[in-house]
């Protein structure tokens, strides 16, 4: 009798092995997930682009009743909030740099510290970051919402314009209303510091302002004033596009909320960065 073969042992996968691919394969998925997550961000911001120019050349097309309303929530409603910490924060640039201005005798250039500081940087900025917190969300869980019930669908189907009606208003009202609340930031901080100033360092409101007009040029006033409407269109538009990539249910639309906070924010200050490093090579 043939006695019978032995069957041969299959290799063994190293541990290591399956779990370095294991990784590789995550991080391929990582990477193709992005890809197509900017992809379709590009796809959105084309769209609107394309959709703004369609008002622009039909002006009969622009829906003012919805920027009106965007306007008033997004604007006006935002007021007291921006203003309370804008002061506060006025007040904390005087409070902190009035130890090192007495040090040296130097207390009159509290005005140029809070003002360039404030005109320059941090007004545009916390009021970004406020109305990114407060509309962008609002913004992102509106139109998820409505994703979500299929709502926006059935705009389509009626042959409404998903973008003319729900993106284009906020982006209209946030690109007025920013600025706006950037110069009431202005005038909220130049004001809780001169309290500061006066309080702490003993400077006059009368030479306070003195000193804050030749401290501050109009350039740079109009160098914080120019970001807002930057910023204004980012927060609108990345509320809005996370809105539209929600699915599922309730869930995903606390996901993307959360998410338009967060990216907003980021590419703010990202923004904030790129305009201090142009406006440096320009001498501004």
């Amino acid at each position: 009798m043939t006695e019978p073969k032995a069957v041969p042992e299959k290799k063994r996968t190293p541990a290591w092995a399956t779990l370095g691919r294991n990784k590789l394969q995550g991080v391929g998925q990582q990477t193709g997930l992005a890809l197509s997550r900017v992809q379709a961000m590009l796809a959105f911001l084309g769209e609107s682009f394309l959709a703004l120019a369609g008002w622009a050349t039909h002006p009969p097309r622009i829906r003012w009743r919805p920027i009106f309303f965007n306007l008033r929530s997004a604007g006006f409603d935002a007021l007291p909030i921006v203003g309370l910490l804008s002061f506060l924060l006025g007040i904390v640039v005087a409070y902190q740099g009035a130890d090192q201005l007495k040090q040296y005798g130097a207390n009159i250039f509290v005005a140029d510290l809070v003002g360039l500081s404030m005109l320059r940087e941090f007004a545009p900025l916390m009021t970004a970051i406020i109305i990114a917190g407060r509309s962008g969300s609002a913004y992102a869980a509106q139109i998820g919402t409505m994703a979500v019930t299929q709502e926006i669908d059935a705009m389509r189907t009626i042959g409404i314009a998903p973008l003319e009606m729900l993106v284009l208003p906020k982006l209209i009202a946030l690109v007025i209303a920013l600025p706006l609340l950037t110069v009431f930031a202005d005038v909220a901080g130049v004001f809780g510091g001169m309290l500061m100033a006066q309080a702490q360092l003993g400077v006059g409101f009368a030479e306070f302002l003195d000193r804050f007009a030749q401290a501050v040029s109009v350039t740079s006033y109009l160098v914080g004033l120019g970001k807002a409407p930057v910023f204004a269109a980012i927060i609108a538009l990345v509320g809005c596009f996370q809105g539209f990539q929600t699915r599922g249910g309730a869930d995903s639309v606390g996901q993307h909320t959360t998410r338009a906070v967060v990216q907003a924010i980021f590419w703010v200050i990202v923004a904030d960065a790129l305009f201090s490093v142009a406006f440096s090579l320009l001498d501004l």
